[in-house]
């Protein structure tokens, strides 16, 4: 069978959504089932195609052009968390994100019921709140108010964050507490003592308004590991909000903006301290095929986890 080869999927497809992925990547799994055990889904749902060799398998049946994408895999691959355990698990290297992704937008993008098309808090919350950080601070004041003066703990305490439905009664419970954040990030920090190395720092959307006090501490320690810091004021959202919701050109729009933003000459790595935004970016070089996709492909090699630049 002749297979396609090209490094860079068109998620854009939905026809085949494995067409543009290099077979390559499939061929890596060996389906030793190692990954199995790290999958949360796997854990809680214990079906074989709820966990990554499963998947890798239906996502294989589709590609090869042995089946369609049935209502019953979608779902299967919807419940698929792409948090990417299985990926550091495995010991043959199989790059799973370069395999979900497309097809996780095939899902969004085939689903047409009403309350999908029409989703509420998807496109108030997710697109118009959570990628814009001063919205989101605006937003959490009266929240953190509440904290801070002891409201929130009495009303968790008698149950009445439980009577909030749905979505937000669950985004509730999971704020963090109130830290004081800091002041906003300077464009520029100077190495303490001998430079070593030119960084950028991406600072992100929700990660400044709910975490920034981590950015400066990330600062502190590049700082202190011979860094000068550059933190572009231009810099926005990594996508990966709408891009896991299935608006992928959304999400290449906000990818471009960082393009600009970032200069890549000038740095040795661009460093960011959340894995969800440094897995995006890493990956923006597959992620669209167009004439922007060298220099996205060049971003995402200047990417680093703190962690993995220290």
């Amino acid at each position: 069978m002749n297979h396609r080869t090209e490094d860079n999927p068109n998620p854009e497809d939905g026809r085949n959504p494995g067409a543009g992925i290099d077979y390559r990547v499939f061929l890596k799994c060996v389906h030793c089932g190692l990954c199995t055990s790290t999958c949360p889904t796997f854990a809680e749902l214990g079906d074989e195609n709820d966990g990554p060799r499963g998947r890798i398998r239906l996502m294989r049946l589709v590609t090869d052009g042995k089946s369609g994408l049935t209502d019953r895999m979608r779902r299967h691959l919807e419940l698929c968390l792409d948090c990417r355990s299985c990926q550091t698990a495995c010991p043959s290297g199989v790059e799973y994100g370069r395999l979900i992704e497309p097809f996780r937008l095939a899902v969004e993008q085939a689903d047409t019921r009403a309350e999908k098309r029409f989703d509420w808090f998807r496109d108030l919350v997710l697109f118009q709140l959570f990628p814009y950080a001063q919205r989101m601070r605006r937003f959490l004041a009266p929240v953190r108010f509440f904290q801070r003066v002891g409201v929130f703990r009495a009303a968790e305490r008698l149950g009445l964050l439980g009577l909030i439905p749905g979505r937000p009664g669950r985004m509730v419970r999971l704020l963090p507490p109130p830290v004081k954040p800091g002041p906003k990030l300077p464009r520029f920090l100077p190495a303490v003592g001998r430079r070593r190395a030119r960084v950028a720092f991406f600072v992100g959307c929700v990660a400044d308004a709910m975490f920034r006090h981590v950015h400066w501490a990330t600062l502190r320690v590049l700082q202190r590991n011979g860094c000068d810091v550059f933190i572009p004021e231009e810099q926005g959202c990594c996508g990966a909000i709408h891009f896991h919701a299935g608006n992928s050109r959304a999400a290449r729009r906000m990818a471009d903006a960082n393009l600009v933003a970032f200069e890549l000459d000038r740095y040795d790595a661009i460093v960011v301290n959340h894995a969800g935004c440094g897995a995006m970016m890493k990956e923006y070089g597959y992620h669209w095929k167009d004439g922007l996709q060298p220099h996205r492909a060049k971003f995402g090699e200047k990417v680093r986890d703190v962690h993995e630049f220290l």
